[in-house]
């Protein structure tokens, strides 16, 4: 963006504010749009509804102009009757400004009126666009584009909020970047139907004129936004039939400079945090008590883990060692500063003992437990103080400490030999003998735990949890994060970021997937903002969801719509990572007819390949020798019938994924057939899913040997989770319906082939 047009825009929105508004008359709008380089229709304006029809518009095209009122009260004007089409005569103009201007009293401050070219064009879906450009708190300037006009209501009412909305970011996309600016654009019906030639007609638009524009929002959006600008939406941007793109409708929000942002978290001593070699812990009960504390769960959590005794210190007065593990009787007494410090405390003992940790330096990391300290009633004055020490104490050349929490269980580190999350062992079984590449990062404690428990299959190397982020952040331990490569998968619960903490993420992100790992995201917190008094479109369809989704997917971050799929996304990606897929030819195969026919109807963008030549006479030979050839046809998917036993099982899905021209497979089982040992030992039968013979042992050593991408399908009731949970050990990713375990593994190939 040009000099001149900055300073134009300072000039415009400055005589706004010396009028006490905080938003843009319409003609003030167009003409900070004008100021971008964005066309809109020619006007002339007038200050009462007597002085319209002395207006000279004899040089406005056609036999139309458009009649508006000039008010920042009114927003949404053909609400209100503010907007009239009317002959381009002098009798008819202002007839209709003496009607608008009776119809318009009580309705809010008008300042004048505009008398408007008018430009025809084609209100048909793709000839009204919707552009803005706008202020997040958590991502900063974003500029999104979707349907203009009346089909913006009808879509955000009929589809997912955001979901046919272009969101970008100069944080992704440089305002130059003609490339990724179509990329984006493309992604959505509306360009395309704006831009493509649909039955051999022209297209309304050339997608080069709509980049063009959205690249000079991009480059206004970092010198604007938020100090001059908090929105500026265009609705509707239209394809005018003499050809080009006209804004017709501009509402602009005045914005306001940053408050000043946190200092920088010291992020070095995140290793202190993670891999602590001496830790204090403050809350540990003596273990005389019928229930023991928190702290004290924490300290044999982590004893647990393998963390030395004599590298634990304890704060409680009166004794002189809990566990093995020596007692201090207050921070004071510390001989010398911890690495990390874990409060399991009351929320008002909090200030002081952080505080006091500051002031004697006796701790580079924090881990806060209890949540609540900004709500206790009579700590205002105590956590303002321990704010205020711990903002000081990044001014030396010490940093002060980092700060975990509060309202976390902490973090679970196998590298440090750490778990503070207060979870008995007997409630939350943790494997110590193996290590995934995954570092679970959860606002949510609750959350973290929950799935640490349900996917067994999968221990983190890190499970960290951070509550309300008082002080660090998540971006913050995804920025330290991203440089371990022992880390190969990160999984990310958000609730909310810390300002302008999104653009951290995505920019920590978009470096995690170029490296070739995944990133994996829910975002909770879904609903739509500002929708039942927004004055503006953009706010109720592009709520901070859908620009969360929209701009960590452009940074390739696979972004899962319920937690389910975030379970197994992250299972998928953990277990196959060293699986990559080659491409969406896939083979398939159950026992059961019905269960083929699903797969079939959920293929998703995965193709049915036809077997090799090879592939199908080993496969025959196996039918043959259970003796169902005779009953089913050799297709892709196959059709084993429930008569396939073990043995012939493994060896047909041995000669399913050796076949050159398959990329991924899915095996599915229905388990209920005697055919097959899917049950656990019992007097009743002779099954033993444990057994060397069986097919869970068999898929297990096929999964251990091959090197391409496939899932397991067990669709049966909870007397086999035995069954599955066994091939789940053994590194399969486990569903229990085909046609989920089909679209979520395809999100795992695409990924793949990206």
């Amino acid at each position: 963006m040009s000099e001149a047009g900055v300073a134009e825009v300072k000039a415009i929105v400055e005589a706004a504010r010396a009028q006490g508004r905080d938003t843009l008359y319409e003609t003030e709008g167009m003409a900070l749009l004008a100021a971008l380089g964005i066309r809109v229709p020619r006007l002339a304006t007038a200050s009462d509804a007597e002085s319209v029809a002395a207006l000279d518009f004899s040089g406005f095209p056609g036999d139309k102009v458009v009649l508006k009122a000039i008010s920042h009260e009114i927003l949404h004007k053909s609400d209100v009757g503010a907007v009239a089409i009317v002959p381009k005569t002098r009798e008819a103009v202002a007839r209709a400004a003496r009607e608008m201007a009776r119809k318009l009293e009580g309705q809010g401050a008008v300042a004048g009126y505009s008398l408007n070219e008018f430009v025809p064009y084609d209100p048909a879906l793709g000839g009204e666009l919707l552009v803005s450009l706008r202020f997040t708190e958590d991502f900063g300037p974003v500029v999104t584009l979707g349907a203009g006009g009346i089909h913006a209501e009808f879509l955000s009412s009929q589809l997912r909020s955001g979901h046919e909305l272009a969101v970008l970011s100069p944080e992704l996309c440089a305002s130059g970047d003609a490339r990724a600016i179509g990329k984006a654009l493309q992604g959505i019906a509306v360009t395309q139907l704006a831009t493509g030639a649909l039955r051999g007609q022209k297209p309304k638009v050339e997608l080069a004129e709509l980049v063009a524009l959205i690249g000079r929002l991009l480059s206004a959006s970092e010198r604007l936004v938020p100090e001059l600008v908090s929105e500026a939406e265009i609705n509707p941007l239209v394809v005018a039939r003499d050809g080009g793109l006209v804004a017709l409708d501009a509402l602009v929000k005045l914005g306001r400079a940053l408050a000043s942002l946190e200092k920088p978290r010291p992020l070095s001593k995140l290793s202190k945090l993670l891999e602590p070699c001496t830790l204090a812990i403050v809350g540990v009960s003596s273990g005389d008590s019928g229930r023991p504390s928190p702290g004290r769960i924490i300290l044999e959590n982590t004893l647990k883990e393998g963390f030395a005794r004599e590298r634990i210190r304890i704060i409680k007065p009166g004794e002189s060692e809990i566990a093995g593990c020596r007692c201090y009787p207050d921070i004071a007494s510390l001989p010398e500063a911890v690495d990390l410090c874990v409060l399991a405390i009351p929320a008002a003992q909090i200030p002081a003992t952080v505080t006091a940790l500051i002031e004697h330096r006796k701790a580079e990391s924090i881990i806060v437990i209890p949540g609540g300290l900004e709500e206790k009633a009579g700590t205002e004055a105590l956590v303002a103080r321990m704010k205020d020490v711990l903002s000081r104490s990044r001014e030396t050349a010490w940093q002060g400490p980092v700060i975990n929490g509060g309202n976390c269980l902490g973090v679970r580190s196998l590298p440090g030999k750490l778990n503070t999350l207060f979870i008995p062992e007997h409630k939350l079984p943790l494997a110590r003998d193996r290590e995934s590449p995954v570092a679970l990062l959860s606002q949510s404690g609750a959350f973290a735990i929950s799935r640490l428990n349900k996917l067994g299959g999968v221990n983190p190397r890190y499970a960290i949890t951070l509550g309300n982020q008082t002080d660090l952040t998540i971006a913050d331990y995804l920025e330290y994060l991203k440089d371990d490569r022992a880390i190969e998968v990160f999984a990310v619960y958000v609730e909310g970021f810390k300002p302008l903490d999104g653009r951290r993420f995505l920019r920590a992100a978009r470096e995690i997937v170029a490296s070739g790992r995944q990133l994996i995201l829910y975002r909770a917190g879904r609903t739509t903002e500002g929708a039942q008094a927004s004055a503006s479109h953009t706010a109720s369809i592009a709520g901070n969801f859908a620009v969360t989704r929209e701009l960590c997917r452009q940074a390739g971050v696979v972004v899962a719509e319920s937690i389910a799929d975030f379970e197994d996304l992250l299972k998928l990606f953990t277990l196959l990572r060293r699986k990559p897929a080659r491409g969406r030819r896939l083979g398939a195969l159950s026992n059961a007819g019905f269960e083929c026919v699903a797969i079939a109807d959920a293929l998703g963008g995965f193709r049915l390949a036809p077997f090799a030549p090879e592939t199908a006479k080993r496969i025959g030979a196996v039918f043959e020798r259970a003796r169902i050839g005779q009953i089913v046809d050799l297709h892709n998917p196959l059709d084993l019938t429930p008569m396939c036993a073990d043995a012939d099982y493994e060896e047909i899905v041995r000669s399913m994924l050796e076949d050159p021209g398959i990329d991924a497979g899915l095996v599915a089982c229905v388990p209920l057939t005697p055919s097959l040992q899917t049950l656990e030992v019992s007097p009743s039968h002779r099954e033993d899913v444990a057994s060397e013979h069986g097919l869970a042992a068999r898929l297990g050593r096929l999964a251990a040997l091959g090197q391409k991408p496939w899932v397991a399908v067990v669709d049966g009731g909870g007397i086999y989770d035995a069954f599955a949970a066994r091939l789940e050990r053994s590194g399969i990713p486990v569903f229990r319906e085909a046609d989920r375990a089909l679209r979520l593994f395809e999100v795992f190939c695409a990924k793949c082939n990206e």
